[in-house]
């Protein structure tokens, strides 16, 4: 019996570290799946809608989770429950505050690109020091550098490779 126990007791020791690495840290990056997702009140869809989004692609950070259901919130402070499955890994950011240039390299001296105004939705592709690379997809693709501190949707420490 003790025998049985014992090994009862270290294979469940074993699964905690492989059941911690399936919990991701928070904050997480996500945007919504689809041009219309529901923002609710609590996890489930016996809560109220509080809020519709109407923008694919937009980023929210996922600070907590409940079942199937995630804890979010948006880049004007706006929390609430989004279902999974209208949330994408894919890593979008937004531009905030004023027009900002995209640069052809990370460098206030470089080329300028283009010029992209508040709101603007474009996807995240690298993030190195105090500059990431996006993409953006209006009337031509554009790839090019914009400080991190101009768009939101990336922590101010997280590497994205």
């Amino acid at each position: 019996m003790y025998r049985v126990v014992a090994a009862l007791l270290l294979a469940c020791a074993l699964a905690l570290p492989a059941a911690a690495a399936d919990q991701p840290d928070y904050p997480k990056f996500m945007s919504l799946r689809s041009n219309e997702v529901y923002l609710r009140a609590g996890p489930g869809e016996q809560y109220p809608i509080r809020w519709v989004y109407r923008r694919r692609g937009l980023p929210v950070e996922v600070f907590g989770r409940y079942d199937v259901w995630r804890h979010v919130r948006d880049w004007q402070g706006t929390e609430g429950w989004i279902h999974i499955r209208l949330l994408t890994a894919k890593r979008t950011v937004i531009i905030k505050g004023d027009m900002r240039t995209l640069y052809q390299e990370p460098a206030r001296d470089s080329p300028a690109l283009a010029r992209l105004e508040p709101g603007v939705i474009a996807n995240l592709l690298a993030c190195r020091n105090a500059w990431c690379r996006v993409e953006t997809r209006g009337r031509r693709v554009v790839s090019g550098w914009l400080l991190r501190s101009e768009i939101w949707g990336v922590t101010a420490d997280e590497t994205v490779e």
